[in-house]
């Protein structure tokens, strides 16, 4: 293998020390993996206009990094919720501490990316006219869907789906709701006030 050098920054002195990261562990670091990142909580929850939240923004793992094929894409392959106390803040109400829950990454993998699958969906569809032979596909590989429809397009955060079914459930618990002297309506998925 030969190593190409790139010109190197202009410093106060020429005896500048430079720190080299190997190959191995560039590669190693940037490949696809659940990472720490700072989410701000309104990306997470979009309808709660009316608060201000303390922190604005919680440390979460997501999947990041890089794919050794540009028809691939770091995915969430397992994924857990984590609940935090965060200090919501209403105008002229006040101030509380509340438990809010929020989707973690706890495993991720390259997969094919959605409009790449597309693309590879049609041509297989194409030239299958009338009186054409069909050709027997037998161990040919097809990618399954591994992208799920949301939940809700409107109040995604009340959600939490399984990656590997796309099955959906509220990310509230009932006994969460109870804490707070209400009750989980599990059609909405929201903690709503008891009726009576």
């Amino acid at each position: 293998m030969q190593l190409s050098w790139a010109a190197p920054a202009q410093g106060d002195g020429d005896k500048q020390h430079i720190e080299v990261i190997s190959f191995l562990d560039v590669f190693d670091r940037s490949a696809c993996r659940p990472l720490e990142t700072m989410v701000d909580i309104f990306q997470e929850y979009p309808d709660e206009v009316e608060y201000i939240f303390k922190p604005s923004c919680v440390p979460l793992k997501r999947c990041a990094g890089c794919c050794n094929d540009e028809a691939l894409e770091c995915v969430p392959t397992a994924v857990r919720n984590i609940t935090m106390e965060i200090m919501r803040i209403k105008h002229l109400q006040g101030q509380h501490i509340s438990l809010m829950s929020f989707q973690e990454h706890s495993r991720c993998e390259c997969r094919p990316k959605k409009e790449v699958r597309i693309r590879q969906e049609k041509k297989s569809k194409r030239g299958k006219g009338k009186g054409q032979k069909r050709k027997r596909k037998r161990g040919r590989y097809k990618p399954p869907n591994f992208h799920c429809e949301p939940c809700s397009e409107r109040r995604k955060h009340l959600y939490k789906q399984d990656p590997q079914t796309c099955k959906c459930s509220c990310k509230f618990t009932d006994s969460r709701c109870k804490s707070r002297q209400l009750e989980l309506n599990e059609r909405t998925c929201r903690c709503e006030k008891p009726r009576r």
